[in-house]
Parts: structure tokens; C-alpha cells; sequence
């Protein structure tokens, strides 16, 4: 029984460590955003150690070749399928292609291979017997090699493979004899390599060895004998690796100066919620997993008390000796993470109902904080792909990405001390329990050929590249430029819609009301008089007047918005005219006019409603009918009539989704497009002075992989099909992009019907060919495309193309990936496609989520994407004439808006400040240089002077003013004559 002090003592320990424990997660919590999340370049530190590894069971093959006698994993998978096919019989057949592999390891330039040693094939009748020649010699010649390529070996002594023979006679690790006949094998292995390997490990992710092969038996030797046979097992490991450690440590650490260690697994969680019993049940997970076997070794010889508290008599128990034997027994943290253990071979109750993650940052930070900061070696490390991809294997290209980019982040921001990483595996070969469906190789494998021929994947020359710059420098083109954008440059704020009502301010009522002083103290309107009503003046609109004041309080030059076609003419044709929503429009593009703000009016915005249309012409086919292309005319000629006066920029279409439209609706929009700008040309520029054209939607698309020809050629495919398709028939050839017909006219055969791209009369290409004034474009992000399809649900079979993301890319809360580089890049494939023409980004931005976290993430987006778009500008000479940000406001573009609006009550964010200094500072001026003043020039407009706008307000304001000197006169007059009559 405790005393009361001893209580205290063990709660406040317990309590502090908690506290510890909580910290990890709440840390990661409270870190800067999005500062953060962002893509860290910088470089390894000197001498890291940069390694591949592989596992003999998955790739040797030859299992009975020269004497190799059966291991658990051959009985295991001949007894589960009894297909050859479907086990590691021949796998990548390594144990016949020495040479090949090691010319892999030369290619790719590491400086250390982890291997393991196949037990059954060097003592396939046990150490007392003596080692197999052939199996020695096949090590010795490995060794030996890597020692001629100047790399290192890293010597797993057993990777799950243990004889059947120890399986039979013991029952494998659940008998107290393993530790022993481990220890001897070890021993063995010291004798005969030792003098050439300086890097051991004992036994690889003992988690999967006990949990999985003595307790589910979902693994080798298969074994279901519940959780009491795990934990046994669990414990025979463990103090077979100690005993090893220690041997290691006294008979041979003196002469062969070598290190030690088990390597072990573990998954991240994290908690539901952040309150202390989520937390403390993700700490338990982890001791469950990992500090099962890292408690023992690195910290105080016995289990984490959560599993004695937990597990009782299930458990086994150390004796004091036992714990000290065990206690200190590692030379480096030896650390595995991956497919093997998160996602696959975890026991579900093991998570604790939290939630399982990728983090590999995250979980170096844990054991750097857990086991007194240990030198991490990670021995094992990637993801997975499907069996079917080949060697264009992005997708595993960037995880490998993302988990180096967590190592370096560990290093650099927590301090955590890792001293070398490990890719998992130098090739593809037989994946346990997932056999041959999945592939984690670097090096590509075709298992139904003889000789079983390398190819280097994607992410070998990534990797291989990546081990060159040892990590990721910082390069010029990453770093941002300091200057300012030409002094007439445009600054503006986009909305798709602007908020229309037409309601009349209180001054324009023509209610009669009366002062009750008695019961209301207020105005109370008296039923039945009215006053004529007057016509409706711009000045009685009090949203148009809030929203200019919006406007200009961002400092902009320019404001972008869509009117809405099926507001102001409801049938689609000119019988019905909504002239109140008409002379809105009016109003609000003269106001903005007077406040030296330039409207920039797109005619069609394509919208979920009715694809933005009339119902009428919607329901009869939109855009497939040519009957819409006629209408379209007949607006816009109203519209260039009505607004033309004001607004000094058309936009005929606003960025028709490529993905969406049916060649067929495509074929009549461009020349609806091109219609309304030879109208515009022909009957209204020379009055009104504008300039119009069309805005695409111009997102970048990169291929995925640099290395990859077939990728290189399917982006520029899906450039040409998603910019090309519009562009070049108005900025180029009066047709589509030559791609477009090469890659659709052999699938026309199909009979398909989305495979028919229709054709242009040679008069439909002269009416279409240069109808633009400038290039206007959206863009939002930057897509990954690559042409081996790996997930169906993002594979778009029409174009035989596969979207991925990169997953070390900042994301928004709509999945949207921050990729500021990419904007640059279209600009100059616009510049390099369709020359030295004007361009203007007319829209960008980011969806936020109404959080104020994420506002930060926009204050990012746009300080980069800016400053990318000036690298365009002085770097590239790029024609950009004008920016702008998107959007104006929440209330009509949910998310994405500079003023955020709840309760009908606006109010800015700091995107929106951010914007405002970026705007006044006309860029990005470098401080040690002289500031550029730019002249303020006000656009002119003989419609819209203060006079002319405020004219029925300047009458009443005379009126007024007449009135009033009237008055004075008459009282003047009448009090002097009344003076004189009483004289």
C-alpha cells in the first residue's frame, strides 16, 4: 500500500508528464499559419546519411536455391494460395542479380543500403551446423561491392523471416529458447560480416513480428493465439534483442566499432478533440504501438505504465534484472514508418477511436521528446502505389516529397536530431500480405519477365537527384522579387455578381406620415394621401452607395463584375426589359466612374441556375442552340447602348469551363463572342472608346512529373484543350489548336459523340480570328497531370489524363492548392503562345471558410501570387496590365470575399488591408531604392462629372437656397413694414 506521499508524488509525475504529452499535440496546434505549412528548402545536415532498403523475403526469391532451407513466409504463403504467383518464391530475384542491384544503388548515389539476411538461406539448419557457402558467399560478394562503391552496409539480422525449422521445433517466439537461439545466430552474423558492417539492426518492426503473427495471425507464421501469445511474444523479442545488444556491445563493439539498435514502427494520431482524455488516448496508442518496445530500451527497461494499467495479467512482467538487462540497449533510435504498420497492419483498437495521420514530422517530434532525444536513423520510408503503375509513379514521387519535407522541417524547426533516411525499397518486390498488387519500389520490376530488368522510376531520379543537392535548396526562381509595376498598371477587385436592389432610399417615398407625440414618439405613416411619386435617381439607391464606398476604400483602379442576362431581359429577347434592374447597373457603372473607378462588365457569367442564362433559352439548349447566339447579340448591343458610355472594358464571356462545355456549345459561344465584338467594333467603340474581349480560365497544369516525357505532352495536351480551345481561334488561326484535332479525330471513329469536335467555315474563321483587344484570364491554382492512370475517380477518360495533387502544396478549406508559381508560368506560355499582346489576370483568388485563420492564408496567396505575377513583368517582360483580386465581398462570392459579411453588416479582412498596401506601394519597392511617385490620372467621362450625376440633387439643393432667400426677404420686408405701421 502507497503512503499519502508517495500518492502525491506519482500523480504529480504522472500529472507532469501528461502535461509534456499534451504539449506535443497542442504544439503542432499553435503553430504560426500558414508560415508553417509552407514548403521548407533548405539542406540536409553534412554526412546525413541517405540510404535505400529492401527485405530479403521480398526480394531474393530463389527460396530453394543452394541449399536455402524453407522460412515461415514460404510455408505461410504456399499454405494461403498455393499459387506460386502469389508468394516470394522468385519475387524480384535478387539473390541472381547481384550486379543489378548494386548498379541501382550506384545510380541512384547513396551512401548506405539496408538489406537483410535471409536466416533460412545462411544457416538453414541452424548456427550449430555452420553457414550455407552459397548463402555466405552471396553476402560476402554484396559486402564486398558496396565497399568497392564506397557505400555502407545497414545489416537487418531478421526482417520476419525466421526459419520454419525454429517454427516447428519452438513454436517460434513465443518460447523463452529464441532468445538464445537469436542470440547465437547474431553472434554468427558478427564473426562473418562484422568487420564491414558498421550499421545493425536486430530485428525489424517487432509490432508486426508479435502482434500480427502470434495474436490475429493476419502475417507469418500465422498464428491466432490471441492477445496472451502477442504479448509473449512481444517480450521474447525484446529481450532477444538485448541480449544481442549486449553481446554486440562487449565482444565486438571494441574491435569492429559498430552500432546497434531495433527498428522500430509506429503510426501518428491524433485527437478527435483537443481535450485531455482525446489526448490521453492518443498517447496510449502510441505506447501501445511503439512504446510497447521503445519504453523498454530507451527509457526505463519495462513496459509504459498505460499498458500495465490497461492490460494486467495479459502483459507480462520483467524482473528487476530483467529491466535493467533491457534498459539502454540502442545505439540510435532505429525508426520505421509506412504502409507496413499506418493504414495496414495497425489493430484498429489500438487507435483508440482517434484519428490515424501521415505525419511523419509529427511523430519524430514524439519520440524526440519521449526518449530524451535520441539520434533518429530512419530505416524505412515511403507509401505505396497500385500493382498496375509502372515507372511514372508520381504519386509515390511526391509522398516521398512530403515525408522528406517533414524529416527536414524536424530538423530545422523541432530541433529533432535525425541522422540519415532510408526509401523504401530500392525495387518492387513481394509486399506481404498485399502480395503483388502494390508496388513501393524506386526501381520498377515486370515479375512476369526472365530477367527481371531495374527501370528507374519517377522517384528514383527524384531521389537520386535529391541526395546530389543533399536536401532542397533554395533557388533564385523561389525567392521573391523586390520592385514596382508600371506606374498606369491596373488594380483591381472582381465579383462575379454585384448585389442588386432597386428598393428606393425613404426620401423617394411618397407616403405622407405624421409626428405621434403620444403613444409612439415616432413617425406614423397616415393611410389613404400620398404625393406623386418621382422617378427614381441614382442617388436614392443606398446599396449602390455602400458598396462604391467598399470599393474604394481598397484603393483599386479598376472593378470587374458579371451583369446578369436573365435579370435584364427575363425572356431572353428585347419584349420584356427590366428597366429597374437596367438602370441599376447604370447607376452603379456612372458612380463608380465618378470615384475614378473603371468598370470592367463581362456580358455572361456562366452560373449554376440555368448556366447563367434566361430559362427560356436554357430550357430550348443554351449554348447548343443558335438561336442563343442571336439573343446574345441582341443583349449586347442593349447592354454597349445603355452602359456603354461608363464602362471602359467588355467582357463578352467569363471563363466557360473547358470541362464542362460540349464542343458543340463551345463552337456557337465563340461565335457569339465573336458577333458581339464586331458589333462592338463596328457600331459602338468609336463613340465610346472601350476595348473588349473574352476571359478564359487559364489554371497552370504542370506536368507531374519533370522526368517523364509522356507527362511532359499530356500538360501541354490539356493546356491546348482547356486555354487553346477558346484562345487560339481568337488570338490565333481563327481555329482550333492542331493538338486538338490530331488527338480527337482517330477517337471520331468511336462514335462518340463528345469525341466530334465540329469545324469553321473559312468565313466563320475570318468573322472569329482577332476579335480581342487584349488576353484576359482567371486563374485559380495548378493542377498535376501525368498519363498513367492510378485513381479512377480523378482520371478523366476523354483525355486519358490522371489529376494528382503534390501533397507537400498548401491546400484551402475547398481543396484549392496554393501553387503561386504557377500563375507565372501561364503568363509566359500565353506570352510565348499568343505573343506580346496585353494581358490581364481579371480574377484570383482563394476560398477562406470564414475563418480568420484561413484569411491568413489569402493574405499569403495574395502577397505571392502578386509578387509572381510582378516576376512575369520585370523577369520575363510578360505585357501584364492589370491584376485583380478576387472577390469583393462574401455576400455574393461566399468565401473568397475581401470584406467578410454576417448580420447584413460588412466588414474588412486582412487580406483586404494586405491588398490596400500592396496596391499602394504599387508592388513590392525595395527600401534602399528611391520611391517611384506614379501621377494620378482621373479617366475621363463627359456623362458622368459631379454635375451631371448629381443634377436632380443640385436643383433641390437651389431650390432650397431660393426658398431660403425668399423667406429672409419676405420676413425682412413684412418686419419693417409692421414697424412703420406702429409708428
Amino acid at each position: 500500500m502507497r503512503s499519502g506521499a508517495q500518492t502525491l508524488l506519482l500523480w504529480a509525475v504522472c500529472g507532469c508528464a501528461l502535461c509534456a504529452e499534451r504539449n506535443v499535440w497542442s504544439r503542432f496546434a499553435q503553430l504560426p499559419f500558414p508560415e508553417d505549412n509552407l514548403f521548407l528548402y533548405g539542406t540536409f545536415p553534412p554526412n546525413f546519411m541517405w540510404s535505400v532498403g529492401t527485405a530479403a523475403y521480398q526480394v531474393e526469391g530463389g527460396w530453394r536455391q543452394n541449399g536455402k532451407a524453407p522460412s515461415i513466409w514460404d510455408t505461410f504463403c504456399h499454405k494461403k494460395t498455393g499459387r506460386v504467383e502469389a508468394t516470394g518464391d522468385v519475387a524480384s530475384d535478387s539473390y541472381n542479380n547481384q550486379l543489378r542491384d548494386t548498379e541501382a544503388l550506384e545510380y541512384l548515389g547513396v551512401t548506405h543500403y539496408r538489406f537483410s539476411i535471409s536466416w533460412s538461406r545462411l544457416f538453414p539448419n541452424g548456427t550449430e551446423s555452420g553457414p550455407n557457402q552459397a548463402g555466405l558467399s552471396y553476402y560476402l560478394k554484396l559486402i564486398l561491392r558496396l565497399k568497392e562503391l564506397k557505400i555502407k552496409p545497414v545489416v537487418t539480422l531478421y526482417h520476419w523471416d525466421l526459419p520454419q525449422r525454429l517454427q516447428d521445433m519452438y513454436s517460434g517466439w513465443i518460447n523463452d529458447s529464441m532468445v538464445d537461439i537469436f542470440r547465437d545466430y547474431a553472434e554468427a552474423c558478427f564473426r562473418l560480416f562484422g568487420d564491414e558492417v558498421k550499421y545493425w539492426i536486430t530485428i525489424d518492426n517487432p509490432y508486426v513480428v508479435a502482434w500480427q503473427g502470434y495474436a490475429t495471425g493476419n502475417v507469418a507464421p500465422g498464428i491466432k493465439g490471441d492477445k496472451v501469445l502477442g504479448y509473449k511474444a512481444g517480450h521474447n523479442i525484446i529481450k532477444a534483442h538485448a541480449a544481442v545488444w549486449h553481446l554486440y556491445d562487449e565482444k565486438f563493439r571494441p574491435q569492429q566499432g559498430g552500432q546497434i539498435s531495433m527498428a522500430l514502427a509506429s503510426h501518428w494520431i491524433s485527437p478527435v478533440n483537443m481535450t485531455s482524455h482525446d489526448i490521453g488516448e492518443c498517447q496510449k496508442s502510441l505506447d501501445f504501438v511503439l512504446g510497447w518496445f521503445a519504453n523498454p530500451i530507451f527509457i526505463d527497461g519495462d513496459y509504459p505504465q498505460t499498458m500495465k494499467n490497461n492490460l494486467f495479467s495479459l502483459l507480462p512482467q520483467f524482473s528487476d534484472q530483467e529491466k535493467k538487462f533491457n534498459k539502454g540497449t540502442s545505439d540510435f533510435f532505429s525508426f520505421s514508418f509506412g504502409p507496413n504498420l499506418s493504414f495496414q497492419m495497425l489493430d484498429p483498437g489500438m487507435k483508440f477511436r482517434q484519428v490515424e495521420s501521415t505525419s511523419l514530422r509529427k511523430i519524430l517530434y514524439w519520440i524526440n521528446m519521449q526518449y530524451n532525444k535520441p539520434r533518429i536513423f530512419i530505416v524505412e520510408n515511403s507509401w505505396f502505389l497500385s500493382g498496375n503503375t509502372k515507372w511514372e509513379d508520381a504519386k509515390y514521387m511526391y509522398y516521398l516529397k512530403k515525408f522528406l519535407m517533414d524529416t527536414l522541417k524536424a530538423i530545422k524547426h523541432d530541433g529533432v536530431n535525425v541522422i540519415g533516411y532510408t526509401a523504401w525499397s530500392l525495387m518492387d518486390g513481394f509486399e506481404w500480405l498485399r502480395e503483388y498488387t502494390i508496388r513501393r519500389g524506386l526501381f520498377y520490376v515486370d515479375f512476369t519477365s526472365h530477367n527481371k530488368k531495374l527501370m528507374p522510376k519517377s522517384s528514383a531520379l527524384f531521389y537520386q537527384q535529391l541526395i546530389k543537392l543533399n536536401g532542397f535548396p533554395l533557388l533564385p526562381d523561389n525567392q521573391p522579387v523586390q520592385g514596382t509595376f508600371p506606374c498606369d498598371f491596373a488594380w483591381g477587385t472582381s465579383a462575379y455578381t454585384i448585389h442588386i436592389d432597386t428598393t428606393p432610399s425613404q426620401f423617394n417615398d411618397p407616403n405622407v406620415y405624421v409626428w405621434d407625440m403620444n403613444k409612439t414618439n415616432g413617425l406614423t405613416k397616415v393611410e389613404g394621401i400620398t404625393v406623386p411619386k418621382r422617378k427614381t435617381h441614382c442617388v436614392d439607391l443606398a446599396s449602390i452607395r455602400q458598396q462604391i464606398s467598399m470599393l474604394r476604400e481598397v484603393h483599386i483602379t479598376h472593378f470587374y463584375f458579371a451583369l446578369k442576362w436573365a435579370a435584364i431581359l427575363p425572356l431572353g429577347n428585347l419584349s420584356l426589359i427590366n428597366h429597374k434592374v437596367l438602370h441599376y447597373y447604370q447607376c452603379f457603372v456612372s458612380e463608380l466612374l465618378r470615384v475614378n473607378i473603371t468598370p470592367v462588365v463581362a456580358l455572361w457569367q456562366p452560373l449554376a441556375e440555368n448556366q447563367g442564362l434566361p430559362i427560356d433559352l436554357h430550357r430550348n439548349g443554351g449554348w447548343v442552340n443558335y438561336h442563343t447566339v442571336t439573343a446574345f447579340v441582341e443583349y449586347a448591343r442593349l447592354c454597349f447602348k445603355e452602359l456603354g458610355n461608363y464602362v471602359g472594358m467588355w467582357i463578352t464571356m467569363n471563363e466557360p469551363s473547358m470541362r464542362n462545355l460540349t464542343y458543340a456549345a463551345g463552337h456557337n459561344l465563340l461565335k457569339a463572342h465573336a458577333l458581339a465584338w464586331r458589333l462592338y467594333d463596328r457600331d459602338f467603340r468609336k463613340m465610346q472608346k472601350g476595348q473588349i474581349s473574352i476571359a478564359v480560365q487559364a489554371d497552370w497544369v504542370e506536368p507531374a512529373s519533370p522526368f517523364s516525357k509522356n507527362d511532359k505532352e499530356t500538360s501541354s495536351r490539356i493546356l491546348e484543350f482547356e486555354i487553346g480551345r477558346l484562345a487560339d481561334p481568337i488570338f490565333l488561326s481563327g481555329d482550333y489548336p492542331k493538338v486538338m484535332r490530331d488527338w480527337l479525330a482517330p477517337r471520331n471513329n468511336l462514335d462518340v459523340f463528345e469525341f466530334d469536335l465540329p469545324s469553321f467555315t473559312e468565313e466563320e474563321k475570318n468573322l472569329i480570328q482577332g476579335t480581342f483587344d487584349f488576353f484576359a484570364l482567371s486563374h485559380y491554382t495548378t493542377d498535376l497531370v501525368q498519363w498513367e492512370k492510378e485513381d479512377v475517380s480523378k482520371y478523366d477518360h476523354r483525355l486519358e489524363v490522371q489529376f494528382i495533387t503534390d501533397i507537400t502544396w498548401m491546400h484551402s478549406p475547398n481543396k484549392c492548392a496554393v501553387v503561386p508559381w504557377g500563375l507565372r508560368k501561364v503568363l509566359n506560355w500565353v506570352k510565348c503562345k499568343y505573343g506580346d499582346i496585353p494581358i490581364y489576370i481579371l480574377v484570383n483568388g482563394i476560398d477562406d471558410a470564414h475563418s480568420p485563420m484561413q484569411d491568413k492564408l489569402r493574405v499569403y496567396y495574395l502577397e505571392n501570387y502578386i509578387n509572381e505575377a510582378l516576376k512575369a513583368i520585370l523577369l520575363d517582360g510578360v505585357n501584364l496590365q492589370g491584376y485583380f483580386a478576387y472577390s469583393f465581398n462574401d455576400r455574393m462570392d461566399p468565401r473568397y470575399g475581401l470584406y467578410a459579411y454576417a448580420a447584413n453588416r460588412f466588414a474588412p479582412k486582412p487580406s483586404m488591408k494586405h491588398y490596400q498596401e500592396i496596391i499602394d506601394k504599387n508592388g513590392f519597392p525595395n527600401p534602399e531604392m528611391p520611391t517611384v511617385t506614379c501621377p494620378v490620372e482621373l479617366a475621363p467621362c463627359s456623362d458622368c462629372h459631379f454635375f451631371q450625376t448629381r443634377k436632380y440633387l443640385l436643383a433641390f439643393v437651389a431650390f432650397i437656397f431660393i426658398v431660403l432667400i425668399v423667406s429672409v426677404f419676405m420676413i425682412t420686408y413684412y418686419s419693417k413694414k409692421g414697424k412703420r405701421r406702429y409708428k
